[in-house]
């Protein structure tokens, strides 16, 4: 009997995650778009429920990384951008509120979950949070989303309220969380 010893060995995705600090590549904004579509595709789209047009797709995300309050994160997998999170700061003029920030639109697009990336994602986003001077991020999220409010807990994010009325999904009405977590440990309640 003889055997394939040339046989090649099984390499490990690359996860990887990141701060958009320009304008996104052309590649980059393809992978986002496809990503994003994927992501709507399989319910998870951050409020998206139909698919919209790719140029409506590209211009979001090209108009994301020109808003001076919010900073997006993208996910990769092997060197393509596979998912996002949003950091959204408030303005200027709210210095009531400037020490606390919002997470929305974090997704993975289905063909790369189960990689860690969310948590990963999350992570750095909090880390990158903390060292612009954020104290505290808050997040809504739809009851529906279990993975997402999963991984919002499993990272100590406390449940602060419901609204019962949040989303429309397809005729359904879908009842939203809301939640909180303190990252700068001098904070105390």
């Amino acid at each position: 009997m003889m055997t394939d010893k040339t046989a090649v060995p099984t390499l490990k995705p690359i996860p990887s995650v990141e701060l958009v600090e320009d304008a996104l590549s052309i590649n980059d904004l393809n992978d986002l778009c496809d990503a994003t579509d994927a992501a709507i595709a399989a319910g998870g789209g951050f409020g998206w429920i139909k698919l919209p047009n790719r140029d409506i797709l590209e211009r979001f995300w090209q108009g994301v990384v020109t808003i001076p309050t919010r900073k997006l994160f993208v996910a990769r997998l092997d060197g393509v951008v596979c998912g996002t999170a949003q950091l959204i700061k408030p303005p200027k003029n709210n210095e009531a509120q400037a020490f606390a920030a919002q997470i929305t639109g974090l997704f993975i697009a289905p063909w790369a979950r189960g990689q860690g990336l969310s948590r990963r994602l999350l992570d750095y986003v909090e880390k990158t949070a903390l060292k612009d001077g954020v104290a505290v991020i808050n997040l809504d999220v739809r009851a529906s989303q279990d993975a997402a409010v999963a991984l919002y807990e499993s990272a100590g994010y406390q449940k602060i309220g419901e609204h019962p009325c949040y989303a429309n999904v397809n005729g359904q009405i879908i009842r939203g969380l809301y939640y909180y977590k303190i990252i700068d440990p001098t904070i105390t309640l």
